[in-house]
């Protein structure tokens, strides 16, 4: 059996216990209807902000959930599966995902403990979404905020995102191609990507492409001849100057050159005073090799002439931060006609209960200036707060989307402007303020309302057997 890209639709695509708990409602014929909300914990202490992404993509998935023959075939096979009944796997034959899903819209700047996505189904359908979608709002929320501080350190010059070689596997770096464009890079070398999401695609030349000839002129007349208008020279192979030299000679239009290793800050100055002495003044110099946020930063500081940035391992991987404590749990259970809220007081693992709503507050800008955000205010699903903008929305209702999915340029055109409105602040790659997200009154109750409920009473319990 080959294993390619399709695997992303797999509906086994989770972790066992999804399904043995799907099975054990089933079988105890639990149709209760459950929300789960999906967000973050705490934020890492390298990021004062979040850009939620992987949205579409869960939506996507949510649509098109469902289970073959072959799927079924192997569940039964496992022994996990023993005891359970034949009607859970006539089941499985027909699953779809029937719920409702609320988000904010993807590239809305979140932080910690605000809801991304809140999905209202019967409990079982809702269980079983849980791994993947965890996987995907993780992994490119990671991707979009790592690229979003990247592009901010390059202070308006363009950044590439070179990563998918060096991405977690092909999917991982499709994905993260994806995440960093609509964090803000302009253009990604992942050709699938371009292909699947109408991502602009862009790369130069290997240093093996300079290899392969007799001579580096020769490589470089090669390439100007057969991509005479979109041409970056990678004059690095030997020695750089040597190499800008040699490419500034042959007297030829130039889009680009690129250095990808030593002291960029050093070579890139010597590099653009070779090229501009032979009139090259348009040619563009772009820069590569393990940058990230604080190396472009430093840079960008110190004046050095680079107008493109190519980043790879760091931006793909989120290598400072390579995982978000993204949750989904469990907030609220329908049992006839009445809702009850749940959440747990597990040792740091508390979560407040019930259905919510998040409701930005923003400062009073000044004439023709973007309002700035102030803070966050988590409130219950039914609360109101007119000053304010309700960050969730339903986007999905009977499992069947409530608008065509947007095209990713619209999503990055709208995480740009989002972004715009954080507070210069924030954006500190480090020693950045905490943005203050506070909990109404209503859901504090309700939080006391619950540890009463259970944790009282089970010490009321326990006390009893004492």
């Amino acid at each position: 059996m080959s294993v390619d890209l399709r695997v992303r639709n797999s509906a086994l695509l989770v972790d066992l216990y999804e399904l043995t708990m799907a099975a054990g409602y089933f079988e105890r014929h639990m149709d209760c209807r459950a929300t789960f909300e999906l967000f973050v914990r705490h934020l890492p202490r390298q990021r004062a902000f979040l850009v939620a992404a992987g949205i579409e993509s869960a939506l996507d998935y949510l649509e098109n959930l469902h289970f073959t023959e072959e799927d079924i075939r192997f569940l039964r096979g496992h022994s996990a599966f023993r005891a359970v009944s034949d009607a859970f796997f006539d089941y499985l034959r027909g699953f779809r995902f029937t719920g409702e899903v609320a988000a904010v819209d993807e590239g809305a700047v979140i932080f910690e403990e605000e809801p991304i996505l809140q999905v209202s189904a019967p409990i079982g359908e809702a269980q079983v979404v849980e791994t993947y979608l965890l996987s995907l709002v993780n992994f490119e929320t990671l991707v979009a905020t790592k690229a979003a501080r990247v592009v901010r350190a390059a202070g308006g010059r363009s950044v590439l995102e070179f990563g998918t070689r060096r991405a977690q596997g092909p999917e991982a770096g499709l994905r993260a191609a994806r995440a960093a464009y609509l964090g803000g890079c302009v253009a990604t070398s992942n050709v699938l990507a371009g292909q699947l999401y109408g991502i602009p695609i862009a790369g130069t030349a290997a240093h093996s492409w300079t290899q392969a000839f007799p001579t580096e002129r020769e490589s470089f007349e090669a390439l100007l001849e057969t991509f005479p208008d979109s041409a970056i020279l990678l004059i690095d192979t030997y020695d750089p100057l040597a190499g800008a030299e040699t490419a500034a000679s042959l007297g030829r239009k130039i889009a680009g050159v690129r250095l990808d290793s030593g002291d960029l800050l050093e070579k890139s100055r010597q590099v653009r005073q070779i090229l501009d002495r032979h009139g090259l003044t348009e040619t563009q110099i772009v820069a590569s090799g393990d940058l990230n946020e604080f190396r472009i930063a430093e840079l960008v500081r110190k004046g050095a002439p680079i107008d493109v940035w190519g980043v790879g391992t760091d931006l793909a991987t989120s290598r400072d931060v390579p995982a978000l404590g993204v949750v989904y749990k469990l907030v609220e259970i329908e049992r006839g006609g009445q809702a009850e809220a749940k959440t747990k007081f597990s040792e740091q693992k508390a979560y407040w209960p019930g259905r919510k709503q998040v409701f930005r507050f923003s400062e009073n800008a000044a004439a023709g200036r973007r309002q700035k955000y102030h803070h966050d205010l988590v409130a219950r699903f039914d609360e109101s707060y007119s000053e304010a903008e309700a960050l969730l929305r339903a986007v999905m209702r009977d499992g069947r989307r409530l608008e065509k999915p947007r095209p990713v340029e619209k999503l990055r055109a709208r995480a740009l402007a989002n972004l715009g409105c954080l507070p210069e602040d924030y954006f500190a790659l480090e020693g950045a303020p905490h943005y203050p997200v506070l909990k109404s009154a209503v859901l504090d109750r309700m939080l006391e309302e619950a540890r009463e409920r259970y944790v009282g009473a089970s010490a009321a319990s326990e006390s009893a057997r004492q």
